[in-house]
C-alpha cells in the first residue's frame, strides 16, 4: 500500500489549489488514508511486540480502529451524525460479511478446510450481539413510547456510558488471561514479520500517521458531501460503503492476507475483533465526545435501515463461525449477503440513516 503515500501531499495541494475540484480531491484524499492506516498499524504492531502481550494487546485494541475513530471526529465537528453513524455500522457490516466472507474464499480457495478457537469467535458474537441490542433500543423506545429527543438522548447517554464499561470489563479480562483477541499475532500480521523498529521510531510513525490522517480526514469530510453528489451516491451508501471501506483498509486487507496464509484464527479475530472495539467503544465513545466537540449531542438512535443491516450481519456471520470451521462456500455465503445489503443502500433515500 506503500506506493500510495505520495497521494497524500497531492490531496493536501489540490485541496488548497482546487477546493472545487470535489472528485479529484476526494479520490486522493481517501485514498492517501490507506497508506498511513497501514504505516499506524506497522508502529502499532512493533510497540506491542516490544511491551509484551499484556500492554501491547491493549495498544492494537486501542489504535486498531484509529483511522475510522479520526474520520469520524471530523465528521462529528461538522455535525455530520448520519455519515457517523453510517460509517460506523458499514465497517461493523463490512469486517462481518466483505472481509470474513473475502478470507473463507481465499483462504478455502487455497487451503481447503480451515479451523480456528471456536469459543473466542462465539465470544466475540455474543458481545456483537449484546452491541446490536443495545442500539435497537433508543429506537425502539421512541417508537413505541413516542418519546421526545430529549428523553432517547439521556437513554443513549447512559448507555454509552454501560458500553463503555462493558468493553473495559473486556479489557480487563482479556489483560488477566493474557488473551487479548487481537494479539501479538496481529501487531506482527500488521508488520509483515519485517525487522522491528525501536521504540522511539515507532513512537515517532505513530505520531506522525496520526496526524497525517487528522489532516486528511478534515479534508476528506469537507468534501465527501458535494463529492458524493455528484456521483449520485445517497449519503447512507457513502457512509456504509465507502467511509466504512476507506478508514479499515489496512486492516482487512492484513485480515485477508492472513487467511490466505492459513492464518485464520489471526483473520477471524482482526475481523470480529475489530467489530467489537466498534461497538463497544468507539460508538459510545462519539457520542460523550459529541456533548464537547459536535455542534449538539449526538444519540445512539440508528436509522432503521443502519440497524437491521448490523442485527443481519451479526446474525448470519454468528451462524456461520460459531463451529470453528471455514470453507471457500461460507465465505460466498457471507459475500452475497454483502451485496445484497449494498444494492439495497444504492437505492435507499438520503434520510436511512
Amino acid at each position: 500500500m506503500y506506493w500510495m503515500l505520495p497521494l497524500v501531499p497531492l490531496a493536501l495541494v489540490l485541496h488548497h489549489l482546487f477546493p472545487e475540484r470535489y472528485l479529484l480531491v476526494f479520490a486522493c484524499a481517501a485514498l492517501g488514508i490507506v497508506p498511513l492506516a497501514a504505516l499506524m498499524a506497522r508502529a502499532t504492531g512493533s510497540l506491542a511486540t516490544r511491551l509484551g502481550p499484556g500492554i501491547g494487546g491493549l495498544l492494537n485494541a486501542t489504535f486498531g480502529n484509529a483511522a475510522e475513530l479520526i474520520i469520524a471526529l471530523a465528521a462529528l465537528r461538522e455535525g455530520l451524525y448520519g455519515m457517523v453513524k453510517a460509517s460506523l455500522a458499514g465497517t461493523i457490516i463490512g469486517n462481518l460479511l466483505f472481509v470474513l466472507g473475502m478470507s473463507m474464499v481465499l483462504g478455502g480457495a487455497r487451503h481447503g478446510m480451515q479451523r480456528y478457537d471456536a469459543r473466542a469467535a462465539r465470544m466475540q458474537g455474543t458481545m456483537l450481539t449484546l452491541a446490536v441490542i443495545t442500539l435497537i433500543l433508543p429506537a425502539a423506545y421512541r417508537g413505541v413510547v413516542v418519546a421526545p429527543g430529549e428523553a432517547v438522548q439521556s437513554i443513549s447517554l447512559v448507555l454509552s456510558v454501560l458500553l463503555l464499561l462493558v468493553y473495559l470489563a473486556s479489557v480487563v479480562f482479556t489483560l488477566r488471561t493474557a488473551r487479548v483477541p487481537r494479539g501479538d499475532d496481529a501487531g506482527d500480521s500488521a508488520h509483515g514479520h519485517g525487522p522491528q523498529m525501536s521504540n522511539g521510531r515507532a513512537a515517532a510513525l505513530l505520531a506522525a500517521t496520526t496526524a497525517g490522517i487528522v489532516w486528511l480526514s478534515e479534508v476528506l469530510v469537507g468534501v465527501v458531501e458535494p463529492a458524493s453528489q455528484q456521483l449520485g451516491l445517497s449519503d447512507a451508501f457513502t457512509g456504509v460503503f465507502v467511509l466504512a471501506v476507506i478508514g479499515g483498509a489496512a486492516e482487512q486487507a492484513t485480515a485477508i492476507v492472513s487467511a490466505r496464509q492459513n492464518r485464520m484464527e489471526l483473520s477471524m479475530s482482526i475481523a470480529l475483533g475489530s467489530s467489537v472495539q466498534l461497538a463497544l467503544l468507539v460508538a459510545p465513545l462519539l457520542v460523550l465526545l459529541s456533548y464537547v466537540m459536535g455542534p449538539h449531542p449526538m444519540s445512539l438512535e440508528f436509522g432503521p435501515g443502519l440497524v437491521l443491516s448490523v442485527l443481519v450481519a451479526v446474525i448470519i456471520a454468528g451462524q456461520i463461525v460459531s463451529d470453528g470451521r471455514t470453507d471457500w462456500l461460507r465465505g460466498v455465503q457471507l459475500l452475497g449477503l454483502y451485496v445484497i445489503l449494498a444494492t439495497l443502500f444504492w437505492f435507499v433515500p438520503d434520510r436511512t440513516t
